[in-house]
């Protein structure tokens, strides 16, 4: 019992020492290094002139990347264990990793090719780039929201432009389709005006009093929108992590107050013992 006991203990010692170096600051920056390396030697990897140069060097990099990477995973699953996939971004570097062990020959190396999404693993290496994805999944409900309105409104001015504008402009508006696929160009802003407004203005005069308002519910009042949901999402993460901070720093000097009192309290039990044997003494001498 004693030996099961003392390998429970020296396993649980490992995994700890484990968790520390992987957790260490000069690891997780040697790790961005090489992220930020082997996503500079991926882009030349798609250029023939370097790889007919240095194409060995380049792949023995990706392939060292790789290892290194292999190792890190490695070591946050023993150090973690399955508590490693309670969290999602340990789960997105897995799978992010996994991509690059496929094997790069038949059917299945076109995805291998995507290895270079490993450079994603920035998002989460640095800290402030988490904190913008978390703050962009934070307000997808409120994003999901604006798109259904903005898709309600899409399908309203398809089938207006369908039914008025499709007799004469069959490419553009023939069908709902169409009609759609255009009014998404027309609300990117993408040769709007003299590539479709203005032809059909050309045979429909008034056709202004309905792109118009069109582009000023989409382009401008939904964009001010996401971008509204988006500031309001980060800042409400910015409160929240200050929070957290404050709450902390609380609990920290309400820990520190708490010595300082058992502190005076045990001068005060020390100063009353000392009264005590003055007194004591002083009876003494005066009997």
């Amino acid at each position: 019992m004693d030996k099961v006991t003392a390998q429970i203990e020296t396993g649980s010692g490992l995994r700890d020492r484990a968790r520390q170096f992987i957790e260490r600051r000069s690891v997780s920056n040697a790790i961005l290094g090489v992220i930020i390396f082997n996503a500079v030697t991926l882009g030349l990897s798609t250029s023939d002139t370097v790889m007919a140069e240095v194409g060995p060097a380049i792949r023995a990099v990706d392939d060292v990347a790789l290892t290194i990477f292999v190792l890190e995973i490695a070591i946050k699953l023993y150090a973690h264990g399955l508590r490693f996939f309670t969290n999602a971004w340990n789960i997105f570097d897995f799978l992010v990793v996994g991509f690059g062990l496929l094997p790069d020959q038949g059917g299945l190396s076109a995805l291998r090719g995507l290895r270079v999404i490993r450079s994603l693993r920035l998002l989460s290496v640095i800290p402030q780039m988490r904190a913008v994805v978390q703050a962009l999944l934070d307000a997808l409900p409120g994003m999901g929201a604006v798109i259904v309105m903005i898709s309600i409104v899409f399908y309203v001015f398809g089938v207006m432009a369908t039914l008025m504008y499709g007799d004469t402009f069959d490419t553009w508006f023939g069908t709902l389709g169409r009609s759609l696929y255009s009014l998404f160009q027309i609300m990117t802003l993408e040769s709007w005006s003299m590539g479709i407004v203005r032809p059909v203005m050309d045979v429909h005069p008034f056709a202004w009093a309905f792109f118009v308002p069109f582009i000023i519910l989409t382009a401008f009042s939904v964009l001010n929108l996401f971008i509204g949901l988006l500031v309001n999402t980060m800042q409400s993460a910015v409160e929240a992590e200050e929070q957290q901070e404050f709450e902390t720093l609380r609990e920290l000097v309400r820990s520190e107050t708490d010595q300082v009192d058992a502190h005076v309290l045990e001068l005060k039990e020390e100063i009353l013992a000392l009264r005590r044997e003055i007194a004591a003494l002083n009876g003494r001498g005066n009997g």
